[in-house]
């Protein structure tokens, strides 16, 4: 690194001597950085702010270790490099963290030059390689920018520093690539996802997605990849290559075949693999150079995407070994025609017929191949292969037969007539190759190279899905026993829904099955809010979380209800479960205790419960509820109602504030007192002021007013028992004038008690503050010294013109 003289670091502006002695060490810190890390605390402090960020990075551990932060630098840092302002409602609890990360994003698309900043370059550090052990989430974009310049040979590096720390992945804005970069693309997400650490995947509006690189992109999420269908080249994960080195190494220690498999696959005993011998044991397909990648053809997607969810468990896909874990046939085309004669489709019996009536030619046909090519030693490969399929080939048809005559109850007669019989040749070559102590060739390894590591989350936000897109996530998620939660927001799902219930259904039958939380939010809803609610806790009874969530209903839609669905989502019991919070926003559907009652008595462990937006056509609905929640859920802390009208329901509003088990309570936008009398208020108040155990009262968008404000602070009068030390009244009307007599009645109960009130927070925003600045201002301060005071600069007269525009 080039030493810069004093007189060239304090050039531009003059400095004090001890600032000049700082940036002349800076400069030189490759030379002296074990020295200035020895440095007293004092003079450490004033060189940090010199550093550049690499080095600044490189003192953390030292400067907490005096008792110093960086936190004040990098954040200084971010708004001088980055000039933007985070968003208000993100919680950034590490600068250096926020830094570092939006700045290998920000390298890594090339919209920030670190020439361009002398605190960004130095040529002793590469910025992606030294920034990538911190980034714990990153966002790709577009065109998949990035990927390439990842998986590029000098940033191999990079990709391992990412496959310990990444723990989000997300897309956002896509657009269709080309098949070179859905290559790098599956060959980036299976070191990351597959041999990485990577839990949370996450697309991110994504207008008119290409089909392709969303089947790619979903199923590499759950964990499946068949490399022979994405590998363009010879070319082979070497930690897949070790872990079938390992694998085989035991094979060969527990199995010795009889056929003599160490003739076979004469590598397999020293545990090594050339990509040559992986291709002939059928582990690593040989592929054509202009093989698509993944569904990179329609016809897959349309194949993958029409499986029948009426097959039961086994015949899913991932639930039956052989169907997870066999990889596609991808050699000659003349092979390929011999293996589609014996295909089947359990969806399709009658097709299923016609291809197992085909099935001994093809016997047939393998066998003497392989008892025709002994004489030349090349023809070894092609034997394997054969013999390969033709293992695999036996043991589906004999599955899928059994399975098609199961339930089509076929006469054992009418079996016996229709099935030719086997050649005795092919059976007892069937016997030596799977009888017991027998190695089965390639079966271990198959299962290690299909089925992977998967997500533990999947987000998928206004990408809309198509019903074939469904039926594929709908397959993915019935072996999907690692996912632990499902956000599905704004996908259009329409039907498509049932395809997805149908999956998760054939999930809940894994006894190690790991999901939790579902959510599932969209603008138009194709059955009603309920009847979805008690087919997902049918579905699925181990859920924790639950939020369902429609705008608008479809009445078209509503009316093939039980065309779709049948009645039995109303009939049947919900079995006992185990959900502790449950979000419901009703497309202006009226409330149904009749119902939601079940689905309470249900969820004995239920905590928190929403309701949003539900229309209340009997008074006696809210009163059921109620009396519902008391019997069934002694455990409930939170309740919420949104946007819901409770102007005439102020005996049971007043039986909800007098719970003695609630402790958060909210009422946004209810109209709450639209039609309160001065009596009603008070005791609402009183209740509020004998409540112990409430502590969080929410109170938005219902008209307060000023003088009903005023009255809310004699909850924290000396007499009250209240605990409540969160209120939020924000959008409620309230002006300048009566928010400082609300703080000076609260300053008069301090004072009365010499000690401070509970309230600790106090929400305010979208009030009517700015109509006397100057009187807002002195409320506010004053409030500060009481609480924590959360507002906002709020235009109300440009919110009211928005208003009357709408109208």
């Amino acid at each position: 690194m080039e030493i810069k003289s004093g007189e060239e670091v304090g050039g531009e502006n003059p400095l004090r001597l001890f600032e000049l002695s700082g940036a002349v060490v800076g400069s030189i810190m490759g030379q002296v950085e074990k020295e200035v890390w020895e440095l007293p605390g004092p003079i450490l402090q004033g060189i940090l702010p010199l550093l550049n960020i690499y080095y600044l990075e490189r003192i953390e551990e030292t400067a907490v270790k005096k008792g110093l932060s960086t936190e004040p630098i990098w954040c200084k840092l971010w708004f001088d490099i980055m000039k933007t302002r985070p968003s208000r409602l993100e919680n950034i609890k590490c600068w250096r963290k926020k830094f570092l990360e939006t700045f290998f994003s920000n390298v890594l698309r090339g919209i920030l030059d670190v020439s361009s900043h002398q605190r960004l370059s130095d040529p002793c550090f590469l910025p992606l390689l030294y920034t990538s052990r911190h980034i714990s989430e990153l966002t790709i974009y577009n065109m998949l920018e990035g990927i390439s310049e990842l998986m590029a040979e000098h940033n191999r590096c990079v990709l391992e520093n990412l496959a310990v720390s990444l723990r989000t992945l997300t897309f956002r804005h896509l657009l269709s690539s080309n098949l070179s970069t859905r290559h790098q693309l599956s060959l980036f997400l299976h070191r990351l996802i597959h041999h990485g650490a990577v839990n949370y995947l996450s697309m991110y509006s994504w207008p008119d997605p290409d089909p392709a690189l969303l089947a790619l992109i979903l199923k590499m999420s759950a964990g499946i990849w068949n490399p022979g269908r994405t590998l363009m080249n010879a070319e082979f994960c070497h930690l897949c290559r070790e872990k079938l080195t390992v694998q085989s190494q035991k094979l060969d220690q527990e199995c010795r075949s009889p056929m003599g498999s160490d003739q076979l696959f004469p590598t397999a005993a020293s545990g090594q693999f050339s990509d040559n011998e992986l291709r002939n044991m059928k582990i690593l397909p040989s592929v054509p150079q202009e093989f698509s990648l993944g569904f990179e053809d329609a016809g897959e997607l349309i194949r993958t995407s029409n499986k029948s969810f009426s097959e039961p468990p086994d015949c899913q896909l991932g639930n039956s070994s052989y169907k997870t874990h066999r990889p596609h046939n991808t050699v000659s085309k003349d092979f390929n025609a011999e293996v589609a004669s014996v295909s089947f489709s359990p969806a399709n019996p009658s097709q299923g017929n016609l291809a197992l009536g085909k099935s001994p030619k093809r016997r047939k046909a393998v066998i003497t191949k392989k008892h025709s090519t002994h004489q030349k030693t090349s023809t070894i490969t092609t034997e394997m292969e054969d013999l390969y399929d033709f293992v695999f080939t036996i043991a589906k048809e004999e599955e899928e037969m059994a399975f098609y005559h199961k339930i089509r109850n076929v006469d054992k007669e009418e079996h016996c007539d229709n099935e030719p019989s086997l050649p005795s040749e092919a059976s007892s070559v069937t016997d030596t190759v799977s009888s017991g102590g027998t190695r089965t060739i390639g079966f271990t390894s198959l299962k290690a190279i299909s089925h992977f590591r998967s997500v533990s989350t999947l987000e998928i936000f206004s990408v809309p899905l198509t019903k074939n897109t469904c039926q594929m996530l709908g397959n993915l998620l019935s072996s999907w026993v690692a996912l632990e939660k499902l956000i599905l927001t704004l996908n259009g799902l329409g039907s498509g829904i049932f395809s997805i219930l149908s999956g998760l259904r054939i999930l809940s039958q894994h006894n190690d099955y790991c999901l939790r939380v579902v959510r599932v939010s969209d603008m138009f809803a194709h059955v009603p809010c309920m009847n979805l609610v008690r087919s997902l806790l049918s579905a699925v009874p181990l859920l924790r979380v639950l939020l369902v969530s429609f705008d608008l209903k479809t009445a078209a839609e509503w009316n093939r209800l039980e065309e779709d669905m049948g009645s039995s989502s109303l009939v049947e019991k919900i079995p006992e479960t185990y959900l502790e919070q449950l979000e419901i926003r009703f497309p202006r559907e009226p409330l149904q205790t009749s119902l939601l009652v079940p689905v309470l008595k249900a969820s004995g462990s239920l905590q928190s419960l929403s309701l949003d937006s539900v229309a209340i056509s009997c008074p006696q609905e809210v009163w059921l509820l109620l009396q519902a929640l008391k019997e069934y859920n002694p455990n409930l802390k939170k309740l919420s109602f949104h946007d819901v009208n409770l102007s005439e329901h102020s005996k049971e509003v007043l039986l909800i504030l007098q719970s003695p088990t609630l402790q958060e309570i909210s009422f946004s936008f209810c109209r709450l007192f639209e039609n309160c009398t001065a009596e009603l208020l008070t005791e609402m108040i009183t209740a509020m002021k004998k409540n112990s155990s409430l502590t969080n009262l929410k109170l938005p968008g219902n008209r307060l007013g000023n003088h009903r404000l005023i009255a809310l602070a004699d909850i924290f009068a000396g007499d009250s028992s209240s605990s409540i030390t969160h209120l939020d009244v924000s959008s409620n009307c309230i002006k300048p004038d009566g928010l400082l007599e609300f703080t000076k009645k609260l300053e008069s109960y301090t004072a009365e008690h010499r000690e401070c009130i509970k309230l600790t927070k106090l929400c305010l925003y979208q009030n009517w503050l700015d109509q006397d600045a100057v009187t807002a201002q002195e409320a506010l301060s004053r409030l500060k010294a009481i609480c924590n005071v959360v507002s906002d600069a709020w235009d109300s007269s440009q919110a009211f013109a928005d208003y009357i525009s709408v109208m």
